[in-house]
């Protein structure tokens, strides 16, 4: 039987788009679109492939937003099937990409062409944010494009991000909001000299242990009602010269906070700063600031999603805060509504990247449903 939107994700998925390279996804769905009236604006930015496409003017616009870059694909021998060589086996669709997220891009095509022959008068508009740059630095992408939508005056309503969100079953968990992430970057300072003399030398890795420890053992905030506390996680640590005789004469680190809304950034650097301030260090912080939490209450799109799953597939789903951050952060702060809805997030990043190809045409479906909720 012929399932669009398996044809359309093995088409994507068969595009080596490592990111930031979009390898042509892009102008694939813009073949697909550009004949149902969408209007089609390409925004590259650096080497990074956007663009924007909208059917229609008047509210509420109703957006979906995905991007078509993949991680790396890690060993190649260890793939049961290439990555880009997409592989149908056993209600299975294999390939890097599958359930991050060309699957769920697919799906927001065919649900709009479904939406769209069923009605095709609808009320409010349809827009595609589509990025090439969610997999990596994520600062040519979806926050361009947000801004020169800001710049033309343009006011997203709701969004639908198909980031994949669910555990065990399509449809049992959609995300409608995302807690902040805070990165840090020190430098601790010592005086490298012989192990042999530690009088003479001042060992940075030693005077970051207490510190260190201090740090992880903080219950930072106790979170609340929508997000679970922040947490403090350590990624990278690096010092010596490779050498066992050498004290050595710096330590680098790097860490993240991943904050609820019952705290800020300012707060939390303040509260890093004071531990190392009373151990004494002497160091260097660079912070960067990836995304602030952002929260989608009760609400049309929530009650339509909600719904669409419910009605699609039969089962009540979990709203969630928990898991890493997405492009929703950039789109949020305008005062749009939005959710993430996507695959099984099983596989996400892995080796054997796969999605199944029912829960494919019912994401479609619910999509579709969704759009006749919030626009027919």
């Amino acid at each position: 039987m012929n399932d669009p939107t398996l044809d359309l994700a093995i088409d994507l998925i068969r595009r080596s788009s490592v990111t930031p390279d979009d390898a042509g996804c892009q102008e694939t769905m813009i073949a697909r679109l550009k004949p149902l009236g969408f209007e089609i604006h390409r925004l590259p930015f650096g080497d990074v492939q956007n663009f924007w496409a909208q059917r229609g003017t008047g509210a509420p616009l109703v957006v979906f937003a995905g991007h078509t870059d993949v991680v790396p694909t890690g060993p190649l021998d260890e793939w049961t099937h290439a990555p880009f060589q997409p592989t149908v086996q056993n209600g299975m669709l294999y390939g890097r990409g599958a359930a991050d997220m060309k699957g769920s891009l697919a799906a927001f095509v065919v649900a709009v062409e479904n939406f769209l022959g069923a009605h095709p008068q609808h009320k409010g508009s349809i827009g595609f944010l589509i990025t090439s740059d969610e997999e990596g630095p994520s600062v040519n992408g979806t926050v361009k494009v947000v801004e020169w939508l800001t710049a033309r005056g343009q006011k997203i309503d709701c969004c639908i991000v198909g980031e994949p969100t669910c555990r065990e079953q399509l449809g049992d968990t959609i995300k409608n909001g995302r807690r902040g992430s805070l990165n840090g970057r020190l430098t601790v300072r010592g005086v490298q000299g012989h192990v042999a003399y530690p009088d003479k030398a001042v060992n940075p890795i030693h005077r970051f242990a207490a510190p260190l420890a201090e740090l992880a053992a903080i219950r930072w905030d106790e979170g609340n009602k929508h997000f679970p506390p922040t947490t403090f996680q350590v990624s990278n640590i690096e010092s010596g010269t490779g050498a066992e005789n050498v004290i050595p004469g710096a330590l680098r680190a790097r860490f993240n906070f991943r904050f609820s809304t019952a705290v800020t950034p300012d707060e939390l650097k303040s509260r890093v700063a004071a531990v190392f301030d009373r151990h004494r260090l002497d160091y260097t912080l660079d912070w960067t600031l990836s995304g602030n939490p952002f929260l989608t209450p009760a609400g049309p799109l929530v009650e339509a999603v909600k719904s669409a799953i419910r009605a699609e597939v039969g089962i009540e789903t979990e709203l969630s805060t928990t898991g890493g951050t997405s492009d929703g952060r950039f789109i949020a702060p305008t005062g749009a509504q939005v959710v993430e809805l996507g695959p099984i997030n099983r596989t996400i990043h892995r080796i054997d990247e796969c999605v199944s190809i029912a829960d494919l045409a019912a994401l479609a479906r619910i999509y579709a449903r969704t759009l006749t909720l919030l626009l027919s």
